[in-house]
């Protein structure tokens, strides 16, 4: 009995009835993987509708068969190239059914509905599983939306209810899954043997493997350190001790939708974090639920850890064999010391990777509509610290600051604000220079007061400005953009 002759007998048979009704209301569609590594499989259609199929079933190395009528510049080029087999024009009944035996699978991919349906009415009596190209209802099986790591598939499917949802979905979780993730499949598998081996109880070794994939084990093979990931998987195995990772990680400049995708990835995998005070809330809750949060944040003359103790912080989780995540906002290597850090961690052997982040400079400019250059004004910019030495003296590069043609932007300033204002103009920018301030910048409280060397310390004052907050100097502030709906705190000059 073909699929078709069971519909049918559903019509006739009550509770066959509904449980057909039951299984079309939740898709009804069993999720499986085929192998089509040489077999073949037919594809009628040879226009742009069938391309997209050709193309996924090359790429699984299946032997694609066409019968079309025409074909496209890109079928035809598959076809001169070899890699696709014209077998036939004509799509009657009899060509179909004399072609099809033997097929693992038919793709009915012609923008001529009709002849989907015949095709898939001809497969289907063959017993053949067939998809019909966004038309689930004569179709056997479908094609999911799909991720590819080598030889790492995963599929995302509506039951054909709602083809844009799943590629929807399919690019989100895609963000989630490393391009280096087939390295590390094909390396789990080349070990696969060993481990078995070494270890026949099946939840120890579940257990191994998990620890090896989230530990810095996982990272090495991903990134094809195969001696140092073969060296952790038999500390591993043997029940020793492996040394940590320590990840210096760019939290960007506030809003979590800025933070990278390699961020976001080791905030899922850390044993403990060590976050500043500049890392907003919002973003913490990215990180793993059970990973330990340690407070090590700094304010101008009040640390809650000096430097040195973070630094013999991070190596001494290491030792004990954590994966340390320091998480830093905006940028790790833009006053973000953490060539410090990394210089503690080479000296102690101790395994890191830095992740960039935006700094803040970029994301606080972007989201207050403000140019960090531009061609008629600013060719350059210059990222200065507005620290006062332990003396009160503003100790910075005055005379280069002072040029035109490009943008300041002063981190950690705000307390020296009528200082740093009344220094530029001493040194020969014009008093009425423009000038902005940019509190909590990309966050929902941004508070955005523009001006000149002049005006600004009292409007920030006025405003209640606080920290953290970047100072930006220079024409392209009269160039502050306020497009069409996008909200962005503050006015212009």
């Amino acid at each position: 009995m073909g699929r078709n002759d069971l519909r049918q007998a559903t019509h006739h048979q009550g509770h066959f009835k509904i449980m057909n009704t039951s299984i079309h209301s939740d898709g009804g569609w069993f999720p499986l993987s085929v192998r089509l590594d040489g077999v073949r499989v037919l594809v009628v259609g040879g226009g742009e509708i069938a391309v997209n199929k050709i193309r996924l079933l090359l790429a699984h190395a299946a032997r694609v068969e066409i019968v079309a009528a025409a074909l496209n510049e890109q079928v035809q080029a598959w076809v001169d190239a070899g890699s696709v087999v014209l077998i036939g024009h004509d799509a009657t009944d009899e060509a179909l059914r004399s072609v099809m035996p033997g097929c693992r699978l038919v793709y009915a991919a012609t923008d001529d509905r009709d002849v989907n349906h015949r095709a898939a009415r001809i497969a289907d009596d063959l017993n053949i599983p067939v998809c019909a190209v966004d038309d689930p209802d004569p179709s056997s099986f479908i094609t999911p939306a799909q991720i590819h790591r080598g030889p790492v598939r995963i599929a995302i499917s509506t039951g054909g209810a709602a083809p844009v949802l799943a590629r929807r979905l399919r690019a989100v979780i895609e963000a989630h899954v490393p391009d280096n993730t087939s390295t590390l499949a094909l390396y789990l598998r080349d070990r696969r043997s060993k481990v078995v081996a070494a270890c026949p109880d099946v939840q120890r070794r579940r257990r191994i493997w998990e620890d090896f994939i989230d530990g810095p084990g996982g990272h090495a093979a991903r990134t094809e350190d195969f001696a140092r990931a073969d060296a952790i998987l038999d500390s591993v195995l043997a029940g020793t001790q492996v040394t940590g990772e320590v990840w210096l990680v760019g939290a960007g400049p506030g809003d979590p939708d800025l933070l990278t995708l390699r961020a976001l990835n080791l905030m899922q995998n850390a044993d403990s974090v060590l976050y500043d005070k500049l890392v907003a809330p919002g973003l913490l809750d990215r990180v793993r639920r059970d990973a330990e949060l340690v407070y090590v944040g700094k304010q101008a003359n009040r640390h809650t850890m000096p430097q040195e103790e973070i630094n013999a912080e991070l190596v001494r989780r290491a030792r004990r064999g954590e994966r340390v995540l320091r998480l830093k906002g905006g940028d790790p290597f833009i006053f973000g010391r953490g060539g410090e850090e990394i210089e503690a961690l080479l000296q102690d052997d101790i395994p890191f990777q830095v992740v960039p982040g935006i700094t803040a400079a970029s994301g606080c400019a972007s989201y207050a509509g403000i140019p960090l250059t531009h061609r008629d004004c600013a060719q350059s910019c210059l990222f200065v610290t507005g620290h006062a030495r332990a003396d009160g003296v503003l100790d910075l590069p005055w005379d280069r600051m002072a040029s035109q043609g490009q943008t300041i932007v002063i981190y950690m300033g705000v307390g020296a604000l009528p200082a740093l204002c009344a220094q530029l103009i001493t040194h020969g920018l014009s008093p009425d220079w423009p000038a902005a301030i940019i509190e909590r910048g990309t966050l929902p409280g941004q508070k955005v007061v523009v001006g000149t060397l002049t005006t600004l310390p009292a409007a920030a004052q006025a405003a209640s400005i606080g920290t953290p907050a970047l100072i930006f100097v220079g024409e392209v502030v009269r160039h502050r953009v306020i497009s069409p709906g996008q909200t962005f705190h503050g006015g212009p000059i």
